[in-house]
């Protein structure tokens, strides 16, 4: 049986680590083998090179390193645990994935897409993800919840962020049967609820 592979995404501050965290908890009380990862990160040499990319010391760092070391980490998770998660029948849960990096250093930073697409075929062994839950917040609102903790990326200017959402709401557009849209409610509860329909109605097709 092959697994199922969830991600969220979404601008600064919408909620997706809650969010992914918990649909996983759910996913579980159902009794359902899942597995839980953020990106980059999930395991030791991917948390490593988050480190790096995130630490607002190093803004030395270019757009084309940034993308490579992006994908680093995401080919070293998807061989330690993605691919063999999915092989066992698990689910996956993941906050961030490869629409990510077309968003942020795409549209966000300029770097050629189809180069990220093919870079990222790649690093990721071909595996994508069968369904994606995008949680939309304006975009102000979610950079004020992160004004006292902001890493490297979050420092960027408004107009980048404004980029970055503009590319994520293009890539739902092309992609509406992967990527569903879900409008972050001041209630976290009224959000899941919505998540978890939306899963809930995945699962049960497959």
């Amino acid at each position: 049986m092959q697994g199922k592979f969830i991600t969220f995404e979404g601008s600064e501050g919408c909620g997706k680590s809650t969010q992914s965290k918990l649909l996983y908890r759910y996913l579980k009380g159902k009794g359902l083998k899942a597995v839980y990862l953020r990106e980059p990160g999930g395991n030791k040499i991917s948390e490593k090179i988050r480190k790096i990319l995130l630490d607002h010391r190093n803004d030395s760092i270019t757009p084309v390193t940034e993308t490579l070391l992006y994908m680093a980490a995401r080919a070293q998770v998807v061989d330690e645990i993605i691919a063999p998660a999915l092989k066992q029948g698990k689910i996956i849960v993941c906050d961030r994935f490869m629409d990510s990096t077309i968003a942020y250093q795409g549209y966000g930073l300029g770097i050629d897409i189809n180069l990220i697409k093919c870079v990222g075929k790649f690093a990721t062994s071909g595996i994508k993800p069968d369904f994606t839950i995008f949680l939309d917040l304006p975009l102000r609102k979610g950079l004020r919840y992160r004004q006292y903790t902001k890493d490297r990326i979050e420092r960027r200017s408004l107009n980048y962020h404004s980029r970055v959402l503009k590319g994520y709401l293009e890539l739902a557009h092309k992609d509406p049967k992967r990527i569903k849209i879900v409008k972050v409610e001041k209630d976290i509860d009224k959000t899941q609820s919505e998540i978890r329909k939306l899963v809930d109605k995945l699962l049960c097709h497959s």
